[in-house]
């Protein structure tokens, strides 16, 4: 369900739940060209750490991670966690397609938070047409993971970059959610 913008401080107010709470937030939220790159500079927050990926499955840490990561405004970084398991997806499987969708969705995030209209309105037109194809078929399983339907889920992620001011102000390094939604049920 998409929230007014009135209701959105209220609902900012009451917190965005956590499926790994005890995992720390890197300490910024990173942004092309603003600070150090998270994983090439060595003052980056990922800088040096080799993340060991087991399996790809919605029941993952490292996907419940991309979606604490997501849903707190840390887009770049949820990208880099839905990557390594989209790299390990069995080839053309629904999860595959899944992840690739999500990774774009945190693109549009980026995009946005950077004031590039035309580029998160094209990767929000990619992964909604990703999340529509998944919508078409019987995966009950990704609306838990997602807390929507796909179809639904493309909808908002394309109207929130078509809605999008023309200039935005960015809080540098600071994590900030530019979607009135959430990933998942908690």
């Amino acid at each position: 369900m998409l929230i007014s913008r009135f209701r959105k401080k209220e609902f900012e107010a009451m917190g965005r739940p956590r499926f790994l709470p005890n995992r720390s937030f890197p300490g910024y939220a990173y942004l092309p060209g603003k600070g150090p790159h998270p994983v090439r500079d060595p003052g980056g927050h990922s800088y040096g750490v080799q993340s060991l990926f087991v399996s790809a499955s919605l029941d993952s840490a490292e996907f419940a991670w991309g979606q604490d990561l997501f849903n707190h405004g840390y887009y770049w970084e949820a990208h880099e966690a839905w990557e390594g398991l989209w790299q390990i997806a069995n080839r053309g499987s629904p999860l595959r397609a899944l992840l690739k969708a999500l990774i774009l969705l945190s693109a549009t995030g980026v995009k946005i938070r950077e004031g590039k209209r035309a580029a998160a309105m094209r990767h929000a037109g990619r992964a909604g047409a990703l999340l529509r194809d998944l919508a078409m078929a019987p995966y009950d399983r990704f609306l838990h993971a997602l807390g929507m339907s796909p179809g639904l889920l493309a909808d908002l992620t394309e109207a929130t970059a078509a809605a999008m001011a023309a200039s935005r102000m960015i809080a540098q390094e600071q994590p900030e959610t530019v979607f009135d939604f959430i990933l998942g049920d908690p």
